[in-house]
């Protein structure tokens, strides 16, 4: 089994690094991914691998991973940043705006991003067909997703009049990510309100205060925190009785009621693709940003059924995939 390395600060510190790891390194190109997930999302890792085998890189053979997970602590992530630049890695791949953020504030080196968000509004880059700088990637741009997500959750809520959106204030995107499911809302002729968390502890007030207004519906934004706490998130709206939608597909998986949005194994393997031409010598000046075009919808019907909800027969048909 091939021995992967995770940077981690405990106490302000960074974990050792193993020897074998420190051979790796010297002997090959190294990769450094800055995620504010948990180490545990195994699929991130996996999907990197996918994009790096089309590239022609194989873990362990002609390539190393050097992760840094900030286990949704988005305050560890410049630090984290800051450590793959001493390691000296050949690229940084970013997943998120705070990371890529951290990261461009980091290094001059090359990086590829995966984000939900749009690049040129948050002052990334110069343009998606000419990038400049040095940085590039695959950007999945939720604002369309957004309006499509309250679409699908009044399908399954037709009776909601008010919504609400959870929001994480520290992320760099947070003002798009509270403007998309504003504009989606006033487009549907219905009324939300924007709830804020930006810890894991903060999660269970923050639903308590939204259930307290007898919310129909909560939208979850494309955020890292509530990624890497996908399951705490699901069982707060299970308990509290909130039908929710998210748009990563690990929140149906632990438990919560639906989710539509681009698949997020697809644009990592796409910014794994990059990550791996830009080892072979491209520059990241030249390579346009991408937009992931794969869209998956996930209905946990269990949880559906908990909340006292009928799913229509149409969503079920359209469904990627229904939990059952």
């Amino acid at each position: 089994m091939r021995r992967r390395t995770f940077i981690t600060l405990l106490g302000g510190a960074a974990c050792a690094w193993p020897l074998a790891a420190r051979a790796q390194q010297a002997a090959m190109p190294v990769i450094g991914l800055v995620a504010p997930a948990s180490a545990g999302q195994v699929e991130i890792i996996e999907a990197l691998r996918q994009g790096l085998k089309e590239a022609d890189f194989v873990e362990g053979q002609n390539v190393t991973i050097q992760s840094a997970f900030a286990e949704g602590q988005f305050d560890l992530l410049p630090g984290l940043a800051e450590l793959l630049v001493r390691r000296q890695v050949a690229v940084i791949t970013a997943l998120g705006v705070a990371a890529t953020v951290a990261a461009k504030r980091a290094t001059t080196m090359p990086i590829v991003f995966y984000m939900g968000e749009d690049p040129v509004s948050l002052g990334l880059i110069a343009s998606f067909n000419r990038p400049g700088g040095n940085i590039t990637g695959v950007a999945t741009l939720s604002s369309a997703v957004m309006a499509k997500r309250l679409q699908l959750l009044q399908e399954i809520a037709p009776r909601a009049d008010v919504f609400a959106a959870l929001i994480n204030p520290k992320n760099p995107s947070a003002a798009i990510s509270t403007k998309e499911p504003q504009d989606a809302a006033l487009a549907l002729g219905k009324n939300i309100y924007i709830a804020h968390a930006s810890t894991e502890s903060e999660l269970e007030p923050t639903f308590a205060t939204i259930a307290q207004l007898r919310v129909g519906g909560l939208l979850i934004a494309p955020d890292g925190l509530f990624v890497a706490f996908a399951t705490q998130v699901a069982k707060l709206s299970l308990r509290y009785a909130i039908p929710a939608s998210h748009e990563r597909r690990a929140f149906p998986n632990a438990g919560g009621l639906m989710n539509y949005g681009a698949s997020q194994a697809d644009g990592i393997r796409l910014a794994g693709v990059y990550t791996g031409r830009i080892l072979k010598g491209e520059k990241t000046a030249d390579l346009p940003v991408q937009q992931s075009t794969k869209f998956e919808l996930v209905i946990n019907l269990r949880t559906a059924k908990a909340l006292g909800l009928e799913v229509p027969d149409k969503l079920l048909a359209i469904a990627d995939e229904v939990i059952e």
